[in-house]
């Protein structure tokens, strides 16, 4: 790996901490958390950092890291904020600021993408690094639904699927396939984070928001069974070449 890629990973890595600091720390005094909310959300964003750094060799033959895994980051960030919230006391203000940190979440979700096709930074790296934010943000918007008594455990299953589906191929190398791009895939991801950044919002019943959720969850059950089913179709044949899980 080039020594300028490392550098300008670190730099953008010590800007997303800064800017979790800042805004942590703002949080933290006008909400009233605990203590631990800003250990929580940097423990989450030290997740972030570490699955970077993993995929960072993908992004070659780039140096930098770019605009576009700026706003990843950014997302990233927000994330993490969310995953401090996990386990406060659900006053009517902490649901509010997770609504709005959801939103901002959301509303970034495909502005990364975006950017690295208009200005020639996609790469393997871009498209993963944003795969493992949306679903580290997909399973922090479960679990404080959960948390937040808006929702059963059951909706700790939308967090869960593409983690197992990963730990799965490790028993079914089937499941390890490559799959072929899909608008189904997307869309689905797309609806999975605004059902469940809705079913957030603190004025409709818990009911309602049960009713958001699963069904956001249900399409996405949808979606992984028509991925598993098309990858054991595939079983015995050479891998097919395409997008990833």
């Amino acid at each position: 790996m080039s020594a300028g890629l490392t550098g300008s990973a670190v730099r953008n890595g010590l800007a997303g901490l800064l800017l979790l600091i800042a805004l942590g720390s703002g949080l933290d005094p006008a909400l009233g958390l605990g203590d631990a909310f800003l250990i929580k959300s940097l423990a989450a964003f030290g997740l972030v950092l570490a699955i970077m750094a993993a995929f960072l060799p993908l992004h070659r033959p780039h140096v930098r890291c770019g605009p576009a895994n700026q706003v990843t980051l950014v997302r990233a960030v927000l994330t993490a904020l969310l995953a401090g919230l996990v386990g406060e006391v659900g006053t009517a203000a902490v649901a509010w600021t997770a609504l709005m940190l959801a939103l901002a979440a959301a509303g970034l979700d495909g502005v990364d993408g975006h950017l690295a096709r208009r200005l020639g930074w996609a790469s393997p790296f871009g498209a993963r690094f944003d795969m493992e934010v949306d679903a580290l943000l997909v399973a922090v918007l479960a679990i404080l639904l959960w948390s937040l008594d808006k929702a059963g455990p059951w909706v700790l299953a939308a967090g869960l699927l593409r983690y197992l589906f990963v730990a799965a191929g490790y028993r079914w190398p089937m499941l390890r396939y490559p799959l072929p791009p899909s608008r189904r895939r997307q869309a689905i991801c797309v609806v999975q984070v605004l059902t469940l950044t809705l079913a957030l919002a603190p004025l409709p019943p818990p009911v309602w928001s049960a009713a958001v959720a699963a069904v956001g969850l249900a399409l996405l059950c949808y979606s992984f069974a028509v991925d598993t089913l098309w990858l054991a179709r595939q079983a015995g044949l050479d891998p097919p070449t395409g997008g990833t899980p």
